[in-house]
């Protein structure tokens, strides 16, 4: 399996229609080229952890998931390319079906553990690994090794003097690190890909060095909640990728790139402003699409 090649980061303008009519300059960091399996921010929110329990001699890796999670099939990479074992503790019954996701997580070599959703909410190993010598890591990689690798991902653009740096968000880890490395006079913008979970900013919070430095969650582009879709939203990303050649994912960065730029044809950026989109990867997501849905 290739390596990761941090080489092939880009810092691309986006030149569409609502960004040249507000005068916005608007940027993407394409964080997606890292690796065809280990894609975006996943990369950057593993990468202390897996220093961590490779230093303490750790011969397993354990996290939690979903059955379309791209963390659990960046972690089952990751841990085959760092020659760990790997475990996956998923959200929910096991189906008959296995998702693409999980069997191409199976297939690098994770071992899947299933837990009911109450069950799951607790975030424990199994009674009977309670005693392992394993590395735990959290669901997401949320915690404050994923958020100190997180803030690094601002070393590779190639544009600097943002105003705004937006991404989308799902347990905060990444918007967290952001945060931790922004200018003081950029605004950090994070779009909830959940819906109402206004739990939120108290996580980002968490993992703050300056927990009095203001960011921004928005709540109001979840089209319907964690991994829910419309047509509106798949009819976006393929316009999107008309434009400007880049594709998104329905989870993650269609919603981001749907919302910033509805956001910039309500005024919400004053003209001038520079902003910078976070593509944090996860495109694997789109395989439980139906063929032809997107044209990328």
């Amino acid at each position: 399996m290739e390596n990761i090649n941090l080489n092939n980061i880009t810092t691309e303008r986006l030149s569409v229609p609502p960004f040249h009519e507000k005068e916005l300059r608007v940027f993407i960091l394409r964080l997606d080229k890292v690796h065809p399996i280990i894609s975006g921010n996943k990369w950057f929110k593993l990468k202390y952890h897996l220093e961590e329990a490779l230093s303490l001699k750790k011969k397993t890796l354990v996290t939690f998931g979903g059955a379309w999670s791209n963390h659990i099939h960046a972690t089952a990479a990751a841990c085959k390319i760092n020659k760990l074992e790997a475990i996956g503790i998923i959200r929910g019954e096991k189906a008959g079906t296995l998702s693409t996701t999980l069997t191409q997580a199976k297939d690098l070599g994770m071992k899947l553990i299933f837990q009911d959703r109450e069950e799951y909410r607790k975030k424990r190993v199994p009674e009977d690994m309670s005693t392992g010598d394993y590395y735990l890591v959290n669901e997401g990689g949320y915690g404050e090794k994923g958020a100190s690798g997180a803030a690094t991902i601002l070393q590779y653009c190639q544009e600097q003097d943002f105003s705004h740096i937006c991404c989308a968000v799902g347990t905060g880890t990444m918007t967290a690190g952001l945060i931790n490395s922004s200018e003081t006079s950029t605004r950090i913008v994070g779009i909830s890909v959940m819906k109402n979970n206004m739990a939120l900013s108290a996580e980002v919070k968490k993992l703050l060095i300056d927990p009095a430095k203001e960011f921004d969650i928005i709540h109001d582009y979840h089209f319907g909640g964690y991994a829910k879709k419309t047509t509106e939203l798949i009819a976006f990303m393929n316009e999107f990728y008309t434009h400007t050649g880049i594709p998104t994912d329905f989870v993650y960065t269609g919603k981001l790139c749907f919302a910033i730029s509805d956001l910039a044809r309500k005024n919400y950026f004053p003209p001038g402003s520079k902003i910078l989109l976070i593509h944090s990867g996860g495109l694997q997501g789109n395989q439980s699409l139906g063929k032809g849905t997107l044209i990328f």
